[in-house]
């Protein structure tokens, strides 16, 4: 009796968790409509509160809303500060931490405004004009000055309206992302704070961008490209202007492009990104950015990051000036080193299986966003003498307690060749072993993309599904050194096809479960190319997706935004060219295709112009190989509009279900 009375007590202490268990549920489509995301983050000039974006989806507009949170750093709830409904982003602290500026379109159109934190008064200072013109990886665009006097912006100068009927085109550039550029430059202007009088600071025919004040609040950094053509050439350099004349002054004058300066905390060095190769990309990057430091006025610089062999970004100086902090990509992991000025080497200060991003850094406490393979995006804390961390927000935290999730399992493998590959495999929810399960290889953009340790609401809907998810890192990816970065330069769909191809061998012969009678395979932007490369090389997938694809690297060059990606990754130009980048367009050999393909393009995308995907589509269409074609109108590379996100989610869905029967 003892023993039975023990038993119901024991069964009775943990029914809670099995009832928990049980009402746990998959991940759906739907649930793109309540994740929330955190794209910013900055620690007030105290570091007691930290204030955060939270973008939100509003279904019944089909759009984005975006708010600014405050969270105490030693212990209380987050508060909302600016109310839901509109667009506010980009919260910067004044320097004695009583105001915030921010941007919002809260009066019908675009505006830099300052709400006082005690109070929550707010005012605009000044309707902030931007032009669509696309600036590669261009950064901080708001600032306030050290006095706290007034606020630098980049804002479009006024020009003349352009004549479109009918449209003259006379340069390289003439597309933004998703319509034609309105030529409109980029320009520094500064506000005053108390009477929002505004001022240009910079004019001419060059972009600038990327600010930062020195200390004393009289002279900007900024990047500015001026090559004799900068549409034909990308190499920014750094500059400062006098914020009393309007005198500018040239600090680097590098073969490599430069970005993100920070001034040091003295005014005495400038600390920045840099690559040093003659050619680059505005887009998807080869080489690896390292950080550096250069003395106010210029001069040789020294290379802070020492030999870590990563792709670092979003440096940051302490307090005191005594260290830089930043981001770098290490084996799927996103993580935060920490220089000296001395050269000493870098070292990690903050490691866990997860992605960083949107570092502030504080005199004793480094705050962040960060995402793993469990959770979205989160507002952490870290110290910076340990390195321990500790979450600050929940706001997807309800949704997680109750989702049942695929914990994806890391898997390492050596390529044809010897090299190792790193990559992940995530099981079908409710995994059975004693069944077979179809298996989709999802295959990451660039080519010089990273997956990891980050939550992807995607595949966790594949594997909710019932399929089992593989994605890898094939060379070419960054967060594994320059070399590997490289590795599939001068050779897409080479190597780095083998490397996919081998992965999929190695999960199969090592998970009796998955059945190889039932692959898919899907990609986007360079995944789209890989998967149009795929099925032109083997029959092996029963179904494909490519979504924003690349199948033609000739009339690529000719439509894309970004035609230097053939420069940088092909050595020339088609004309120069031309044999070697047919040998690795898909559509050289789409007479061998067989796999049943879906085709997913924005219909305003100037990344990859849809007549990508037009001529892979039709190439099979007229083989009369099984495909569908669908275009998304108002849409980019790759869908923004959430409703257009689901519509895509679910046509997968039914596409694999329909081929591979999960």
């Amino acid at each position: 009796m003892k023993r039975l009375a023990f038993s119901v007590l024991f069964a009775l202490a943990f029914l809670p968790l099995a009832i928990h268990a049980q009402s746990k549920r998959a991940v759906t489509p739907d649930d793109l409509f309540a994740i929330k995301d955190i794209p910013e983050v900055r620690i007030s000039p105290d570091g007691s509160r930290i204030a955060y974006t939270v973008v939100s989806i509003d279904r019944a507009k089909n759009n984005y809303t975006s708010s600014i949170w405050l969270a105490p750093t030693r212990g209380g709830d987050p508060v909302e500060l600016t109310s839901a409904g509109f667009s506010d982003s980009s919260p910067r602290w004044s320097p004695d931490g009583a105001k915030i500026a921010f941007a919002s379109d809260r009066e019908g159109k675009l505006g830099i405004w300052v709400i006082e934190v005690t109070t929550r008064q707010m005012r605009m200072v000044t309707p902030w004009a931007r032009s669509n013109r696309f600036l590669s990886k261009a950064g901080e665009s708001l600032c306030w000055s050290p006095d706290g006097k007034q606020i630098a912006f980049v804002a479009a100068e006024k020009g003349e309206p352009e004549s479109t009927d009918p449209r003259v085109i006379t340069r390289d550039q003439y597309k933004s992302r998703t319509s034609f550029s309105d030529n409109l430059h980029s320009h520094i202007f500064i506000a005053s704070v108390d009477d929002g009088t505004v001022r240009q600071l910079t004019k001419g025919t060059y972009d600038e961008h990327s600010i930062c004040w020195n200390p004393r609040s009289d002279e900007i950094a900024f990047l500015s490209n001026h090559e004799p053509d900068p549409d034909a050439r990308l190499n920014y350099d750094i500059f400062t202007v006098k914020v009393s004349t309007g005198a500018v002054s040239r600090l680097t004058n590098t073969p490599g492009v430069e970005f993100s300066p920070v001034w040091s905390p003295d005014g005495a060095f400038i600390a920045y990104t840099s690559t040093h190769r003659n050619i680059t990309t505005i887009d998807s990057v080869a080489e690896d950015t390292h950080v550096w430091i250069i003395g106010r006025r210029g001069g040789t610089g020294i290379e802070a990051s020492g030999r870590l062999d990563r792709r670092c970004s979003s440096p940051q100086w302490s307090p005191d000036g005594r260290f830089l902090y930043f981001l770098a990509g290490d084996h799927g992991k996103t993580l935060i080193y920490r220089a000296a000025q001395d050269g000493s080497p870098a070292r990690r200060v903050f490691d866990a299986f997860c992605q960083v991003s949107s570092l502030s850094v504080g005199a004793d406490l480094l705050a962040f966003t960060r995402t793993d393979d469990g959770s979205p995006s989160e507002v952490w804390l870290a110290r910076v003498d340990s390195g321990q961390a500790r979450r600050l927000t929940s706001i997807n935290q309800a949704l997680v307690d109750g989702w049942k999730l695929s914990r994806p399992e890391t898997i390492h493998y050596e390529s044809f060749d010897g090299m190792p590959i790193e990559g992940w495999l995530m099981r079908p929810v409710d995994f059975d072993p004693a069944k077979k399960y179809p298996m989709l290889l999802s295959i990451h953009g660039g080519p010089h993309g990273m997956y990891g340790y980050g939550f992807s609401h995607v595949n966790q809907v594949y594997a909710a599904h019932g399929y089992a998810v593989l994605y890898l890192n094939p060379r070419g990816s960054s967060g594994y050194g320059q070399k590997f970065s490289d590795g599939c330069v001068n050779n897409w769909g080479g190597a780095d096809y083998k490397d996919l191809m081998k992965g999929v061998d190695y999960a199969i012969s090592t998970n009796a479960w998955i059945d190889r009678a039932r692959l898919g395979v899907v990609g986007g932007s360079y995944g789209g190319f890989m998967t149009n490369w795929i099925i032109t090389q083997t029959d092996q997938f029963k179904a494909a997706v490519s979504i924003a694809s690349v199948s033609n690297l000739i009339s690529f060059y000719g439509t894309s935004l970004y035609q230097d990606l053939i420069h940088a990754e092909f050595n020339g130009f088609p004309w120069d060219n031309y044999e070697a980048l047919w040998k690795y367009s898909p559509i050289h050999y789409v007479k061998s295709v067989t796999t049943p393909t879906m085709f997913i393009h924005g219909e305003q995308d100037n990344d990859v112009h849809i007549t990508q995907a037009e001529e892979m589509y039709m190439g099979l269409k007229r083989r009369n190989i099984e495909s569908v074609f669908v275009r998304y109108p108002r849409e980019g590379h790759g869908n923004r509009e959430p409703l257009h996100r689901l519509d895509q989610m679910e046509r997968i869905l039914k596409w694999f279900d329909r081929h591979l029967g999960a």
